[in-house]
């Protein structure tokens, strides 16, 4: 079974940084992608960065120059978040997705809060 656990969020100001992680246990097939989302109260959610086996990275446009992926290990990845504004306040997910086109599974994690104070 895989399982997927993020960690790191909490109370930070504006124009702070914060980093989360996100790692993956269990068997899941090989390559696999790992993404961020997030999502705010009355919104949907929403992407805000991944990361492939290969180490090509992608961004939303909101958080592109602020954000880092980053592949710690090949089970772990990170999201360095620096100069953090009101508007990324969310529950952020972590996902990963086996890289494939047929049938590829995805996995979620439970989230972890992140909360900026002006």
């Amino acid at each position: 079974q895989v399982q997927v656990v993020e960690s790191g969020g909490g109370l930070v100001q504006f124009g702070g940084s914060l980093r989360l992680s996100c790692s993956v246990s269990g068997f899941i097939r090989r390559p696999f992608i790992s993404n961020w989302f997030r999502q705010s109260p009355g919104k949907q959610r929403e992407f805000v960065a991944g990361i492939s086996s290969n180490g090509t990275t992608d961004y939303a446009g909101s958080v592109r120059d602020r954000f880092t992926i980053s592949r710690d290990n090949v089970n772990k990845v990170s999201l360095q978040m620096n100069d953090l504004k009101s508007d990324d306040t969310a529950v952020y997910y972590c996902n990963v997705r086996e890289d494939r086109i047929v049938l590829p599974r995805e996995y979620w994690g439970q989230g972890t809060q992140v909360t900026v104070s002006s």
